[in-house]
């Protein structure tokens, strides 16, 4: 059994969380999830395992119930810059401030270890032509802002007794229980699938790390199980250097995957000039047993089965449940959660003690932004 045995995953009812937490189930951890529930009802495929869940929103969790663990892993966060530019001071408090009080009552509960789920798109858009863990932070958005804020604050809490480590996830994609089809390659496929055309809304040029989910899970796992004295307060971009693409080549591998699928470029004013392409030297000097096993060629091919597996239809792909602003818009417009993303009285008292939930109605998703 693994020496961390007893592990908290907060937003393990998420897109990366109901991966990784079942995975981790099954390598032998004892695991708790601590989730609010917002992403519940948004399942495209059966879940993986059955994972005891506290439902509890991230901002009111206490000491007492951080008592006991051995690792916290925090996924939790209002995911990607859409949802950070609806609203600022949301992704302020939830990603930021949530994490580093979380990160606190961690410390003051005695949990030594503390993995926090970064991303790379701290880098912003670089002008060096490849980022390490060293390069200039240059945040372009609340969301990439909250990240930084939230490392640098959890480093200041660092000592002997807390040890937290920064995993910084390239651009997500592959198959999930509650899916995301608002990542590029998801997105991608999505379009194939069930429109037999992509358009590039850009010159195809920027450069993105993709990384797999479920390798992000395998890769958590190596940091948790890695000698504290080895990922003390470190950072760690995660990805593998051959996983850089450029998004012109990711829709090519799309739509080479789908048969019959046209690709075409139709450049768009203002569209998303991000562009970064990750150093994983890092990370693979550091655990250097650990290999990413999963190309984009072969989650294509992944996304592709699971797609003719479930007859995915382009309503389902287009309804609202799988593109994280358009479903907490529903959440607000149809009050379920309250200004402060908090669960309305009535949600809040059926989500209670919960810890398997279901999955809950379809519909149509009011736009599309792709978190690339």
């Amino acid at each position: 059994m693994p020496d961390n045995k007893r592990i908290l995953i907060t937003g393990n009812n998420g897109y990366i969380g109901s991966v990784m937490a079942p995975w981790l189930q099954d390598q032998g951890f004892d695991v708790v999830g601590l989730d609010t529930g917002y992403f519940s009802a948004c399942t495209l495929v059966p879940d993986l395992a059955d994972i005891p869940t506290i439902r509890e929103d991230l901002r009111e969790v206490t000491a007492k119930e951080l008592a006991g663990f051995d690792a916290v892993i925090h996924l939790a966060a209002l995911s990607n810059d859409p949802i950070g530019n609806l609203n600022e001071a949301w992704t302020r408090e939830i990603n930021s401030q949530g994490t580093i009080r979380l990160a606190k009552l961690a410390k003051l509960a005695g949990i030594p270890r503390f993995i926090f789920s970064s991303s790379c798109i701290m880098y912003g858009t670089s002008e060096a032509a490849v980022v390490d863990e060293n390069a200039p932070l240059a945040p372009r958005t609340e969301y990439a802002r909250s990240k930084v804020e939230a490392e640098m604050a959890l480093r200041a809490l660092a000592d002997d007794r807390f040890s937290p480590t920064f995993c910084r996830n390239g651009t997500v994609y592959g198959l999930s229980p509650r899916m995301r089809f608002d990542t590029v390659l998801n997105d991608f496929m999505g379009n194939a699938f069930t429109t037999g055309r992509i358009v590039i809304q850009s010159d195809g040029t920027p450069w993105r790390p993709v990384v797999h989910v479920r390798d992000v899970a395998r890769a958590f796992q190596a940091v948790l199980e890695a000698p504290l004295e080895t990922v003390h307060n470190e950072a760690f971009n995660v990805g593998a250097n051959e996983l850089n693409h450029q998004i012109r080549d990711l829709g090519q591998i799309a739509a080479e995957t789908v048969p019959g699928c046209e690709l075409a470029s139709v450049p768009q004013p203002g569209a998303d000039q991000r562009t970064y392409k990750a150093d994983f030297s890092k990370f693979k000097r550091t655990f250097p047993g650990f290999s990413f096993r999963w190309t984009a060629k072969d989650g294509a091919k992944e996304l592709y089965t699971a797609f003719q597996r479930i007859s995915l239809k382009h309503g389902v792909f287009t309804d609202k449940r799988f593109t994280r602003l358009s479903w907490m818009r529903h959440l607000l417009d149809s009050g379920s959660i309250d200004e402060s993303l908090r669960w309305t009285e009535v949600r809040a008292n059926l989500s209670r003690g919960r810890a398997c939930v279901s999955t809950g109605e379809k519909g149509e998703r009011h736009e599309k932004s792709i978190d690339a």
